[in-house]
């Protein structure tokens, strides 16, 4: 098994590739608004590092967001051309499942919160709790979940201050952004601040071999919790008298 993983669901791209038990190869850019000229060259050196081809890819995990349009949609039309041009199955995943998947490998435990930025002043989030004991036992887990965490809320959209997060701890760049509204006096925002490609593909690979993980799999569609702000126009208004 060879997966490819991609998430552009935030401000940075990450990439990476995993052959079903570890990550092989992963490579992150710093936040930037340049997913469409960054996205190809890093596919292209992961695959290079670890001397294999897009012919070797088996299968494609891709973020669905929530995130901003225009760099979400940069690796979902992406996973999905590549998807359809070597014949292979494109996976989406929650790019906030894949925080706090990242969170949970980082030691968190217990419940936490998961927040991104969503621009105009708001953050996408959710409410996780991360569970080792019960993944050790192999406990089985409802909901949006893989062994070590689950979703308990979300994903969400709203301003910091309406965020279910008091006395929890935050992971994600939300939590940078606004401190405010997020932490407690004295906290800081947890590990890791953006989705990672890494992460990402091990949910993938925990999905297809594990069925009652398999809910955390989705269409590889955009995840959008807010309408457009581009609208279709409404009819003219008659100006000129009858």
């Amino acid at each position: 098994m060879i997966i490819l993983a991609i998430d552009t669901a935030t401000a940075a791209v990450s990439v990476a590739v995993h052959d079903g038990d570890a990550v092989l190869a992963e490579r992150s850019s710093p936040p930037q608004p340049r997913h469409a000229e960054l996205l190809a060259p890093l596919v292209a050196d992961v695959l290079a590092e670890v001397g294999r081809t897009p012919r070797d890819i088996t299968t494609i995990g891709v973020g669905v967001g929530p995130g901003p349009f225009t760099g979400l949609r940069v690796g979902l039309v992406t996973a999905r051309v590549m998807g359809h041009a070597l014949g292979v199955d494109v996976h989406g995943v929650c790019s906030l499942d894949v925080v706090a998947a990242g969170a949970a490998r980082l030691g968190l435990t217990g419940e936490f919160v998961v927040a991104t930025d969503a621009r105009r002043r708001e953050v996408y989030w959710g409410r996780y709790v991360a569970d080792h004991a019960a993944a050790g036992n192999g406990a089985r887990l409802d909901g949006a979940a893989t062994p070590g965490w689950r979703r308990l809320e979300g994903p969400h959209v709203g301003a910091p201050a309406d965020v279910k997060s008091a006395g929890l701890p935050v992971a994600g760049r939300g939590a940078v952004l606004y401190p405010d509204g997020l932490l407690e006096a004295g906290d800081l925002a947890r590990e890791p601040l953006d989705p990672s490609a890494g992460d990402l593909a091990a949910i993938v690979a925990t999905a297809l071999r594990t069925p009652e993980a398999s809910g955390v799999l989705l269409p590889p569609d955009p995840l959008y919790l807010r309408r457009p702000d581009a609208r279709e126009p409404g009819a003219r208004k008659r100006v000129l008298p009858s």
